[in-house]
């Protein structure tokens, strides 16, 4: 049976407006959330849940979409985290200039490192990035001036927040900038993905030296992609900063490109949809699998069960083997696996 174009084109407007309306309800869900869909616990984790969903599409921009595999990623994301932070905290700076001074920051960073990181390509591009997204964790790490507050991160005093965003009770406000995040940020890859640069980011994934034979130059294109990414990211990072109240170095951390891109590949990369798919279930179940394993029924098992699953990092591991074994592509890709078989 043909689908109309026209369900085709706006179904997606059905479960956004089921998300919208997630804050209103007092449904439980056993198992996939510890309360009602509408509680703050439940929303604070949807929330972080929709952020890097929204992460994760960004990324594949770069990754499945233009075919740049970096390790760097994160420090985008940390940099519109950390600049967000010291710009309201150094320099006082009201939260709206400094989200957008954050915001600016990541996509001026991108905008040079990716100026130099894209010299080079294949293996050597993926390196580059990740030395320079070392500098940045070390920098972090290190608390130069006292500006970053080195393993301990710095915290937003409230008073420095506007007041709908700040405290338990708005945590649903949280919640929708988190949606609003996730939305911009997949009608902004997808209308660039559609654009005639996206054609050309097609043409790089797929064979750059002919890109280069029909007179075009991979450099510009490359660049553009890698600053659209960066900018994303660092927006997501004001979310982020938004959700846990500060800067946190686990940020800047090379794990959290991984993760990102366990995320892309756990979806399906170069896909509408896998992406935040793949950046919603990873992140809800790092967050789960970790209660579970200091639960009291992991505890109480016999010590050949309970080391591996007291471990959260192992479980995840054993979730994205399987997955990757059992669905090639990625869960994007299963409804279409599932038809051919019917």
């Amino acid at each position: 049976m043909t689908v109309p174009a026209t369900l085709r084109r706006w179904w997606p407007v059905l479960p956004l407006l089921l998300l919208a309306a997630a804050p209103y309800s007092a449904l439980p869900v056993p198992g996939l959330l510890d309360g009602p869909l509408g509680s703050p616990g439940s929303l604070q984790l949807l929330a972080l849940c929709l952020v890097y969903g929204g992460l994760a599409t960004g990324y594949d921009l770069l990754l499945g979409h233009t075919g740049l595999l970096s390790f760097g990623h994160a420090l985008y994301f940390a940099t519109g985290l950390y600049a967000t932070d010291l710009a309201m905290l150094d320099l006082h700076l009201p939260f709206a200039l400094a989200a957008l001074a954050g915001t600016g920051a990541s996509v001026l960073l991108a905008l040079l490192l990716g100026a130099a990181s894209l010299r080079v390509t294949g293996i050597g591009f993926a390196m580059v990035t990740l030395a320079f997204a070392q500098a940045g964790a070390i920098l972090v790490q290190r608390d130069p001036g006292g500006l970053t507050g080195g393993e301990e991160g710095r915290a937003v005093p409230a008073d420095r927040l506007p007041g709908a965003l700040v405290g338990i009770g708005n945590t649903a406000n949280l919640y929708w900038l988190a949606l609003a995040y996730l939305v911009l940020t997949v009608a902004v890859v997808r209308r660039a993905v559609g654009s005639p640069a996206g054609r050309v980011w097609a043409g790089i994934r797929e064979n750059e030296r002919r890109v280069e034979v029909l007179g075009l130059r991979p450099y510009g294109f490359k660049l553009l992609s890698f600053v659209l990414a960066g900018g994303l990211a660092g927006a997501g990072g004001v979310v982020y900063l938004l959700l846990t109240g500060g800067a946190t170095p686990q940020a800047a951390s090379s794990d959290a490109t991984l993760a990102l891109l366990v995320m892309v590949v756990l979806g399906g990369s170069g896909t509408r949809w896998g992406p935040l798919l793949g950046g919603v279930l990873y992140t809800w179940a790092a967050h789960r699998l970790g209660d579970l394993a200091n639960s009291s029924s992991v505890a109480g098992l016999p010590g050949v069960l309970r080391v591996p699953l007291s471990q959260p990092l192992f479980l995840l591991g054993a979730l994205f083997v399987a997955v990757v074994y059992l669905l090639p592509g990625g869960l994007a890709r299963l409804p279409a696996r599932l038809g051919k078989r019917t």
